[in-house]
Parts: structure tokens; sequence; C-alpha cells
């Protein structure tokens, strides 16, 4: 259901005021504080009654021309725009804040879908919603105010925390834990079987996987994305962790509280990852190594060992015409050859 309130600038001021710390003070200027907002829009595309925000200064030129009825703006950009704005040292967070208030919902359904499938053994609190075709196996807990959408399959002796929202088609399997206030998008796996094989010499034995998967409280995972359980021990997913789609983490990975992981990223199994880390797209790291706390992994860099020291890490050749890059690797081949004939130079002299 789309949100249809509207917010005079008074209100949302109050608002930023009440969630964002001190050290990020905003103020209204240049404004009739009456004035109401009903959404939120690019400065290219807003209109009458939108709000919008700059924080990349590479589109200060839509200042002068855009109908926003006010703009989030950094103290340095106010001599720029003469219209009404909220002053915020950091316009993103602040824009950040208030895009919940505009953000569209669903209704806020209570109890059991007719056609959802839920044990007599499970435990549904009164306030959750066990949506359209869902299924909640035995000892299943699901807690407070949280909602499954359409779809959803709980495994045994899962638990889910409260406020919790399992968007449509996610599968929970058996004994996974789950925090509060966690969003999984749809169709994402959670607790599937680790890949776990063991070679024989002439064919793979299956090895079983009898951990499961942990995920704290204030976590999203994107839509698509696989977790899988650990062999053993856990796979763990810290509080705050933040996965994007399409990721896949192998058994016995540890993500540290607050890491980022954005789209595509492929973790292979007994990886530990750090608090506050940032792995970019396509990152893919090998199994049994670890990251340090505040490691930023920039997109597509292959991550072959354990990195110790904070800092941002590269890897791979960038972008570059096809027939230079063909020669490029051309090049690379002979670089053994060449570092073993400087070495001969050397030793002559």
């Amino acid at each position: 259901m789309a949100n249809n309130q509207s917010f005079t600038l008074q209100m949302l001021l109050e608002q930023l005021q009440a969630v964002l710390p001190e050290s990020l003070s905003v103020e209204l200027q240049d404004a009739d504080h009456s004035v109401e907002i009903s959404s939120m829009a690019t400065l290219q595309t807003a209109e009458s009654a939108q709000l919008s925000f700059l924080a990349n200064p590479n589109y200060r030129k839509y200042l002068a021309e855009t109908r926003a009825s006010a703009v989030i703006l950094h103290p340095n950009e106010v001599e720029h725009f003469s219209g009404p704005k909220l002053v915020c040292a950091q316009p993103y967070i602040a824009f950040a804040v208030l895009t919940r208030l505009f953000k569209r919902d669903s209704n806020a359904e209570q109890g059991v879908h007719v056609t959802a499938v839920v044990s007599e053994s499970a435990t549904v609190d009164e306030s959750a919603w066990i949506g359209p075709h869902c299924v909640v196996q035995a000892g299943a807990e699901i807690a407070a105010n949280t909602r499954l959408e359409a779809g959803v399959f709980i495994g045994e002796d899962v638990h889910i925390g409260k406020d919790c929202r399992i968007h449509s088609n996610v599968s929970i399997e058996a004994a996974v834990h789950i925090g509060d206030r966690v969003e999984i998008h749809n169709n994402a796996v959670i607790g599937s079987e680790g890949f776990g094989f063991a070679h024989t010499g002439e064919n793979w034995l299956k090895v079983h996987q009898l951990g499961s998967v942990l995920i704290g409280n204030d976590v999203e995972i994107g839509a698509s994305t696989t977790i899988d359980r650990g062999a053993l021990d856990n796979t763990v997913i810290c509080d705050g962790v933040k996965i994007d789609n399409q990721v896949q983490i192998a058994h016995n990975v540890r993500i540290g509280e607050h890491s980022a992981i954005a789209a595509c990223v492929g973790i292979s199994g007994s990886a530990v990852i750090g608090k506050h880390c940032t792995l970019a797209g396509g990152v893919g790291l090998v199994g049994h190594i670890e990251l340090a706390d505040k490691v930023h992994v920039t997109g597509m860099t292959m991550v072959t060992k354990s990195i110790n020291k904070a800092g941002s890490y590269s890897s791979g050749t960038p972008m570059m015409p096809t027939e230079k890059w063909r020669r490029s690797a051309v090049r690379f081949s002979q670089l053994d050859g060449l570092a073993s004939t400087v070495r001969k130079l050397g030793k002559d002299k």
C-alpha cells in the first residue's frame, strides 16, 4: 500500500533533530515551515510538494532548475539554491532518515492467512502476520510484529525475532536463528546445505552439514542471496550487517558487526570478515582467510590471502581497448622470463 501521508517542513525538521546526533545539527532556512511534503525525488525529476537532496557536487547544476519544494543541502551549498532548504553537514544521512517516512508498505495484517500451513507445535505471536501459502514447520518461533509475506518457508525449530520482515518466497531452513528487526528480501535462501564433499579418488562423498546459521539484530539480506549452514559450527552474520542481492556466503563464514557486502560477492567457506568492512560488487574471497576490521575491498577484486591491516585493497586490471588488453595479457605471461633476465643481468655485473 502506498504511503499517502504528507509532512510539513517543520515536522521533517523535528524528525531529523530527534534522530540525528548533535554533531549533525540540522536547520530549516528560507522556508515556510507549514509547507507540506508528500514524497521525495531527485533534483531532476522533483515537482511541487516533493523533497530532494544534494550529496554529490556533480549534481549541483540541477539546483537552479529543480522544481522541488525543498532541498536537503550541505552548508557549503546553501548559496547555490535560493529556495527552502534543510541544511545538514551530512545531506545523504538526513535523506536516509526521511526515506522511511515515505516508503511504500503493506497493510498491517495480523494473524494467519487461511491458505498458510502452520504446525500445531509452532509458536506464532498474535501480532505477527503469516501470509498466503506460507509454511511454518514444527517447533518454529515467530516473535511479535514479524511479517512473513506470501510463499515463505520456515523450517523446523527456526527462531525469528520481533519486528522482522521476510519477503515473498524466502526459504529459511531448519534450526536457523534470526534476531530482531531483520529484513530478508525475495527469494533469499538461509540455511541451505553448505558445499561439502570428500573426494575418494574416484568419486565424491557428501559431507552432511550439521551446523546452522545465526543472524544478529538489524541485519538486511538482499534478494536471491544464499547463506549456507555450517558444516559443524555455525555460519554467523553479526549485528548490523547489510548484504546486497545475489551474494553467496558459504558454510562457516563469519561476518563482523556493521559490515556491508555489495551485489554478486562470493565468499568461500570459513572466511572471517571483521567489523565495519565493505566488499564492493563482484568481490571474491577464497576460503579460510581473515579480513581485519575496517578493510574495504574495491569492485571485482579477488582476495586470495588474509588482510591484517585496515585500509582499501584492489586487484585486477582496469578496462582498456581490447587490442591493448590482448597485448598486455601477452606481456603478463612474459613477466617471469623478464624477471629471470633481470636477475641474470644483476649477477653478471
